[in-house]
């Protein structure tokens, strides 16, 4: 492939001997669950955000739904998010029982409408969970001055290291949840989750819900229901020496981004930042009616993209019928059938931006007859 969508192993490489150390580390030690590899990760971690305090999970979509839990979300409540995301979004909330309620997004930064939100709470609304997806910050303000009487759970699994007017994403809620799956931009190397925020009694609930409702003083003994939801020592002390490289990698993908709107076709809807929003590009999203034919396009000349998402949660099977409530979501539905994920990772050179961006020029000009 000329380009591909996403490389991993450049990542690796760049830190190789350090992560090599730290997996040493773990081995030799002897202890490879909840140690202090997690317990020195979740402290710095949260130093990263500007919160109080971190829990490290086996997932973001585990962040989410223990997040959700230590809220006290359950049956009967709803609980307002968007259908422009991972299905886990969704899928987190449904596992406790509660009703998603479906709303639409802005349609220049693909995040959740403060207007839609608005239109969509009810008595029985317990929580929302805005997303700052592909790296783009919602917009906080205007979201939790409407979401005044319910809890308000942040998803950054796309946004490590996004700022919203001067402060880290996942500072603003009562919780935030984050993923560090491979391919994010803090990205482990395999699955990890934490929640995060200033609330110290919802995080020792979360801690209390990640495994079995165990105490330290008295484990064995489960004080509530809890699951097995628990960071290991690996990809703590991984995700240790990966943090030290997120602000420059975040830099660097900003830097890209800047490359691709200077080359880019004017005709195509490209990322526009938000008003005091720091975006660090996880995802390098354009929007075009002719998304279907330029993705093969650029898939003849060996440059892979993606679709993000190509299905709006509304309509996948899973969640037809009574799963879940919806609103007008014709931004929703019309991104899904536009949007386009083009090549972006730190490792991307300026010359493969380039390539690319010539060949969606060429490709757009054909379609158009020209």
């Amino acid at each position: 492939m000329t380009v591909p969508f996403n490389e991993l192993r450049s990542g690796y490489l760049a830190q190789q001997q350090e992560l090599n150390d730290a997996v040493r580390r773990v081995l030799e030690s002897g202890w490879y669950i909840l140690g202090r590899e997690v317990a020195f990760f979740e402290e710095e971690f949260a130093a990263y955000c500007g919160v109080a305090g971190c829990v490290g999970v086996n997932s973001g979509t585990d962040a989410l739904h223990l997040a959700l839990r230590a809220c006290g979300v359950g049956l009967g409540d709803e609980v307002i998010t968007v259908a422009h995301t991972a299905v886990a979004t969704v899928a987190a909330i449904r596992m406790t029982g509660a009703t998603p309620v479906l709303v639409d997004i802005d349609p220049l930064h693909y995040t959740m409408s403060p207007a839609r939100l608005a239109e969509a709470i009810t008595p029985a609304t317990k929580a929302v969970i805005p997303v700052h997806l592909y790296g783009q910050p919602a917009d906080m303000d205007a979201i939790l001055a409407v979401a005044r009487e319910q809890f308000v759970i942040e998803d950054c699994a796309q946004a490590h290291g996004a700022r919203y007017k001067g402060r880290p994403v996942g500072s603003f809620g009562d919780l935030a949840c984050y993923s560090f799956y491979p391919t994010k931009n803090l990205g482990a190397l395999g699955d990890g989750g934490a929640v995060t925020g200033n609330d110290l009694a919802l995080l020792d609930r979360v801690r209390l819900l990640r495994e079995y409702g165990w105490t330290p003083q008295e484990r064995y003994v489960s004080h509530v229901e809890g699951v097995n939801s628990r960071l290991d020592e690996l990809q703590a002390a991984i995700l240790r020496v990966r943090l030290h490289r997120l602000d420059a990698d975040n830099a660097a993908r900003r830097r890209l981004a800047e490359r691709y709107a200077a080359t880019l076709p004017a005709d195509l809807q490209k990322p526009v930042e938000g008003q005091g929003c720091h975006h660090i590009y996880h995802l390098y999203v354009v929007q075009t009616p002719q998304r279907d034919r330029l993705r093969a396009s650029l898939a003849e000349q060996g440059i892979g993209s993606g679709i993000h998402y190509p299905v709006p949660i509304h309509c996948q099977p899973a969640y037809a019928g009574d799963a879940l409530r919806t609103h007008d979501l014709r931004v929703t539905e019309l991104a899904a059938r536009e949007v386009l994920s083009l090549p972006m990772y730190p490792a991307l050179r300026e010359e493969q931006i380039d390539v690319i961006s010539a060949a969606v020029t060429a490709a757009l000009a054909e379609r158009n007859g020209m």
